[in-house]
């Protein structure tokens, strides 16, 4: 099945996304959710079907997510998920002898 779905952007939480389908816009996100969301930014609309990938979510959940209840939510990565680890010798390379 296919859906056109908006995606929103929180401002208060970096890597934080609103899926919706652009039918509903944000009528069906609940006013809590939306308060802890902030002020949603819309980044832009696309066709969801089951054979898209999309790099972070699981299109089948998203998919299943806005038919159930209007909304999909993707939470932002954990914080060990995004911070580069960097090898002891490149972080005590300038260290004095």
């Amino acid at each position: 099945m296919k859906q056109i779905c908006s995606i929103y952007e929180s401002k208060k939480k970096l890597g934080m996304y609103l899926y919706v389908r652009k039918a509903d816009a944000l009528n069906k996100v609940p006013a809590a959710l939306l308060e802890l969301f902030g002020t949603p930014k819309h980044c832009f609309d696309f066709v969801l079907t089951p054979e898209r990938k999309l790099a972070k979510e699981d299109i089948a959940l998203v998919l299943e997510n806005l038919n159930k209840q209007g909304f999909h939510l993707q939470m932002p990565p954990q914080e060990e998920d995004y911070i580069m680890h960097l090898p002891d010798e490149l972080l005590t390379r300038n260290d004095p002898a």
